[in-house]
């Protein structure tokens, strides 16, 4: 586990892949939208451009959500939590959040398919 050592971030606990999870929630709705996983350089691009930037675990590279949809999540703020360990994005959803087209990722109950 690491912590935060880019200039002007706060110290955070990574995992030993250097991500931690980002729980993204629409700041109007309180509704959780999406998990994703940021490590400290997608949080310091979060913080710069104000669109929510992950690491993708799958492709190894940074993507800002929305940025071949035009489904943005416009940062409005981020909260850690009691153990440092993960992170609750508030942004403001530009579109629905899902790759299937659904306004949120969590839209099954468990054992449906």
């Amino acid at each position: 586990m690491t912590t935060s050592s880019e200039a002007g971030l706060p110290q955070l606990k990574y995992d030993a892949n250097g991500l931690i999870p980002a729980i993204v929630q629409d700041d109007a709705t309180n509704e959780i939208l999406m998990l994703g996983y940021m490590n400290e350089r997608s949080l310091a691009m979060t913080l710069e451009k104000r669109l929510v930037t992950f690491w993708s675990r799958s492709r190894e590279e940074y993507w800002t959500k929305g940025e071949t949809s035009g489904n943005v999540l416009e940062l409005v703020g981020i909260r850690k939590d009691c153990d440092v360990d993960a992170l609750l994005v508030r942004a403001v959803p530009h579109g629905p959040t899902c790759h299937t087209g659904a306004r949120s990722c969590f839209y099954r109950d468990l054992g449906e398919d």
